[in-house]
Parts: structure tokens; C-alpha cells; sequence
């Protein structure tokens, strides 16, 4: 939906493109840059995650597609609107100048009304065929990301945190699609993708943190210059990760196999972060931030196939 899960419906949502985009070879891959495939992928893996741990040994297959389908539409369209909302800034960055809307490959009208359509549609899809719980879960998605996350970014540094929130709803989501009662299984979920995007997301704003304000956005503290304070806050975040992912094995969600797997992935991150706050420098951020690349996605896999 976010990361980086922004980074970017997962918050500033969720993994993002590390050097400037290249030319589409074609309508069909601008499309894909239009709804930031990949971190509409990540949307739907978390819902997936999310899913499957509230649904037990067998989760209804029908459902779950339903939901994906669901969540696809609306994350697509919360990458498509933002785009259309920050087309004039993007044109300013390098990483972002060649996306279809700024290079003039697709009409910005035709943009916006693609969006508002798939909004709406998952939107309809999600309350009438999965249930009102998980609606409710994307809408306030679309409006944390657009209407909060998205202008904030030229304001406050704040904003990193908001779109961390957007970010960390896909598992929930997931987790009321088929179970819909938002208790400790759904909040751990959401505390675990919240926390990891802190110090992803951090340590993005740490390596462009000069080609964010020649655009105009404000990702970082003013003052910090020596980016002491970035690297203070993604240490907390990733011990903060730390007590988060361990806390499906305690509460009876995941087996002795998990526990020694987040063991091992939240000491790397932990050593990452440690490095950051010693040495901030590109290289370290850079490091942190393939890092929490890799630990999402085997975190999410031991989630499902360790489950107790």
C-alpha cells in the first residue's frame, strides 16, 4: 500500500531505486514506474505476512486473493497520486527527473484519474468482499501517506515518521483480512515494519540528504550536520526492532526456528546501525540500508514458514 514496508506506501515506504531512473523503454514500464511496482510488491508481501499469521495452519485461498487484490489497487494508486502531488519536485531531483510524469511520457490528468479509479476500486473490493476492518486499514493508509506524509516532507523531518505509519499497516491489514479483530498478533506485526522503516528510511535520508533539500523536502533535523542525531535515532529504532521481532515467539506466534533467525538478522542490523552511529559516513548509511534490505524479507519468510 506505504517504507519504505515508504518509502512509497511503506513509507517514504519501503525499498526504493538507489541511482536516477532510466528512460522507459515503453508505455508498459513507465506503468510500472507510475505505481512503483516493486514497492507495491512489498505492500502485498507484508499483507501476504500478515495474512497468513492470523489465518493458522489454513487460510482461505479466496479471501486472501481478494485482499491482495484489494491491496494492490490501492498501494498502486497511493504511488501513482503521490507522484502526481510531487511532479513539480520531481523534476528537481536527479534520481526522480526521468519518471514518466516529469519527462512528460504520461499526461498528468491521465495520472490522476488512474489513481483516483484504482483507489476507489480497491477500496470497494476491500469493503465488500473481504470485510469494512481492512477498508477502513487502506483508507487511512491513502490518507496518512497522501494527505499527511507527502506535504509534511517539505516541513518537517517529522514526516519520516508519519509515512512509517502509513508504511506499517499492510501486515495489519492482512492480519484483520482474515481474522477481523485488531489484537496483539495484528500490533506486533504493524511495531515491526514501523520500526525497521526508521532506520531504512534514515539512513536514505543520510545519503541524499543533499539532493532532498536542493528539492525542497526536509528529511533530516536542520542542525544536524554532522548527522549525529540521524544515527542516534536509527540505533533506537533498530534496538526498538529488535524487542518488536522477537515478541512473536513469546506470544506463541513462532517456533524456536524464528527466534533463532531474528537472533541472527537483528544482529546484523544492530551492528549496521552501530557502525552508522561511530562512523557517518555514505559508505555506512549505505550499508545500513541494504542491511535492513535484506533483513525484511527473510524476518517475513521465517514469519510464515517458522510459524509456532
Amino acid at each position: 500500500m506505504t517504507n519504505r514496508i515508504s518509502t512509497e506506501i511503506l513509507a517514504p515506504s519501503i525499498p526504493v531505486h538507489l541511482g536516477r531512473e532510466e528512460a522507459s523503454p515503453g508505455f508498459l514500464g513507465d506503468l510500472m514506474i507510475l505505481v512503483k511496482a516493486r514497492l507495491t510488491l512489498l505492500v502485498l508481501i507484508t499483507t501476504f505476512v500478515g495474512f497468513c499469521m492470523a489465518s493458522g495452519g489454513k487460510p482461505d485461498l479466496l479471501q486472501l486473493l481478494y485482499t491482495l487484490i484489494g491491496t494492490a489497487l490501492v498501494a498502486a494508486a497511493s504511488q501513482t497520486l503521490n507522484q502526481v502531488i510531487e511532479v513539480d519536485v520531481d523534476r528537481l531531483m536527479e534520481r526522480t527527473r526521468d519518471r514518466p510524469l516529469p519527462a512528460g511520457r504520461i499526461k498528468w490528468l491521465h495520472a490522476l484519474l488512474f489513481g483516483v479509479v484504482m483507489a476507489g476500486t480497491g477500496l470497494v473490493v476491500l469493503a465488500t468482499v473481504v470485510n469494512l476492518p481492512a477498508a477502513c486499514m487502506a483508507a487511512a493508509t491513502l490518507v496518512i501517506y497522501l494527505g499527511l506524509y507527502t506535504p509534511l516532507k517539505r516541513y518537517t523531518p517529522f514526516c519520516i515518521t508519519v509515512g512509517a505509519v502509513a508504511g506499517a499497516i499492510p501486515p495489519a491489514l492482512g492480519w484483520v483480512s482474515a481474522k477481523p479483530a485488531v489484537d496483539a498478533g495484528s500490533w506486533i506485526l504493524f511495531a515491526i515494519l514501523f520500526f525497521w522503516q526508521m532506520p531504512h528510511f534514515l539512513a536514505i535520508a543520510w545519503m541524499y540528504r543533499d539532493e532532498y533539500a536542493e528539492a525542497g523536502f526536509v528529511m533530516l533535523r536542520p542542525k544536524d550536520t554532522s548527522g549525529r542525531v540521524t544515527a542516534v535515532e536509527s540505533f533506537v529504532f533498530t534496538v526498538a526492532l529488535l524487542a518488536a521481532s522477537l515478541a512473536p515467539y513469546f506470544l506463541n506466534l513462532a517456533s524456536p526456528i524464528y527466534l533463532a533467525g531474528a537472533v541472527m538478522l537483528n544482529a546484523m542490523m544492530l551492528f549496521y546501525a552501530a557502525r552508522f552511529l561511530l562512523k557517518r559516513t555514505r559508505d555506512s548509511s549505505r550499508r545500513l540500508f541494504f542491511a535492513s534490505i535484506l533483513y525484511l524479507p527473510v524476518l517475513l519468510a521465517l514469519l510464515v514458514f517458522a510459524r509456532a
